[in-house]
């Protein structure tokens, strides 16, 4: 067993999982675990989903030193509003790659390697915009485009645009005259070849 999601349950032990050698990414978001201790013997484990759990200090992480492999940690996760006690402490994050120095990457953002440079850009920059470390204040959703976007333009008619209608409405008049007078043309023709008898004598 390489893969293993067990989130969303009221898991609060760990002990069955110990024996999993070969566990390379575990999801164990929104349960009640406070104790990793059997997690120290899953030595293949590389991804660590912990969101939404009751892990409240950074001693409760030791266990997990000696996973060489181990270089995705989330504790905390934003979007889905999951946390452990131990992300109130603001320096949790900056401690974290010293106590487990292989990780790469915590709560979703690269701490070390290729794309950290990145992270702590985006981080200077909410920090220089007054936003801080946390999640921006919620807002009022907004429409991504301006009020009457979708809404026609008014016909801007131009002088030739008002002529080539007057003839279009002088022509669709005419129409209407010829196929009326063309109506009566046949209708009288019809009275008139309904009163001949002698099939020969019809003349066109």
């Amino acid at each position: 067993l390489e893969w293993l999601d067990l989130s969303g349950n009221a898991i609060s032990q760990l002990g069955p999982l110990a024996g999993l050698k070969a566990l390379a990414v575990l999801n164990l978001s929104r349960n009640r675990i406070s104790s990793l201790e059997p997690l120290g013997s899953c030595e293949s484990l590389q991804s660590l989903n912990l969101a939404g759990n009751q892990v409240s200090s950074l001693q409760q992480l030791r266990c997990l030193a000696g996973l060489r492999r181990l270089e995705s940690l989330r504790l905390r996760d934003a979007l889905g509003q999951l946390s452990n006690p131990v992300c109130s402490t603001a320096a949790y994050r900056a401690a974290l790659p010293e106590l487990l120095p292989g990780l790469r990457d915590v709560d979703g953002e690269r701490v070390s390697g290729r794309g950290s440079e990145l992270f702590q850009l985006c981080r200077d920059l909410d920090s220089s915009l007054g936003h801080g470390p946390g999640p921006a204040p919620p807002r009022a959703a907004q429409p991504w485009v301006q009020a009457g976007f979708w809404e026609p333009p008014p016909l801007r008619r131009s002088s030739i645009v008002e002529e080539a209608y007057r003839q279009f409405g002088k022509a669709l008049r005419e129409c209407r005259e010829l196929g009326r007078r063309a109506d009566d043309t046949i209708a009288q023709a019809e009275r008139a070849l309904s009163g001949r008898t002698d099939a020969g004598s019809y003349v066109f």
